[in-house]
């Protein structure tokens, strides 16, 4: 299909796009049925550019290889990209590329990837994270897809062809990693009155404010232990997740006291101001 044509899958696989015949980008599946409707798509290799560790398991069990290729927010590097390049060109297609969302990374990624294979110009493949809803606010992602170059044959062949099935990332972007999860179930919790979602009866409300807490305090700590150089640089940053942390542990407490949902209001609204202020900043921008 063209990659501006909507596409049938999208009910189980969002924000589905298609650079080529080989090559498709979208969200992270979720569940038996997403695998299912991808292995009924023809696809073979799935390859996440998500922090997360992928379900490797649910993947397997419909006969799809799992390929795990983490990047950030802030740009797709060289490096990344050509290591994705490779597996794009090397590993048995069709191949889904996926973040959570489908709307940033895996366009970012499968367009960066996509120029280096000549499969797309920097132009098309801008256009191609347009279309996917890639926020203009990510400017580093859209500034490496609009340099990005076709690569050689001797580049392409210099890349990992290790493919993972599964990335521990660690550091800032772990702690990153952990601080989305309990950010998004924060989310449900929120939106079920400050209770126990019905749908999510494994979540504790008090106990996914502490993870966040404690998630934003080991960033923190990440980025303190930088050389002193990068910690004078991102001294903005490291006040920005401290401030976060604290504000964090502010929420949990309220939780475990049984506060009111009006003062738990209070409460997550300086954690999400905090977030969006320091993504705005430190993520978002190259």
């Amino acid at each position: 299909a063209p990659a501006h044509a909507p596409d049938p899958h999208q009910a189980l696989l969002p924000n589905l796009h298609r650079l080529s015949e080989k090559v498709i980008s979208g969200g992270a599946p979720a569940g038996e049925s997403a695998f299912a409707e991808l292995a009924a798509m023809g696809v073979q290799t799935v390859i996440s550019v998500d922090g997360a560790a992928p379900d490797v398991e649910a993947a397997g069990a419909h006969g799809l290889r799992y390929v795990h290729l983490p990047i950030t927010y802030a740009e797709v590097s060289d490096a990344e990209r050509l290591a994705i390049a490779r597996a794009l060109r090397d590993l048995p297609g069709p191949i889904y590329v996926h973040c959570h969302h489908g709307m940033h990374r895996s366009p970012a990624a499968v367009a960066a990837a996509g120029v280096a294979l000549g499969l797309v110009t920097p132009e098309e493949g801008v256009a191609f994270m347009r279309r996917a809803g890639t926020a203009p606010s990510y400017e580093g992602l859209y500034a490496c897809v609009a340099a990005a170059k076709v690569a050689s044959d001797a580049e392409l062949s210099a890349a990992p062809a290790a493919f993972p099935a599964v990335q521990r990332p660690e550091g800032l972007t772990g702690s990153m990693v952990t601080t989305d999860v309990a950010w998004e179930h924060l989310g449900a919790i929120r939106a079920a009155g400050w209770k126990v979602p019905a749908d999510h009866p494994d979540l504790v409300p008090a106990a996914e404010a502490g993870i966040l807490a404690d998630s934003l305090r080991v960033g923190a700590e990440a980025v303190a232990a930088e050389p002193a150089g990068e910690r004078r640089e991102r001294s903005d940053l490291l006040e920005r997740m401290r401030a976060a942390a604290g504000q964090a542990a502010a929420l949990e407490q309220a939780l475990v006291e049984g506060a009111s949902p009006a003062r738990l209001e209070q409460l997550y609204a300086p954690v999400s101001r905090s977030c969006k202020s320091c993504h705005a900043r430190h993520r978002d921008r190259r």
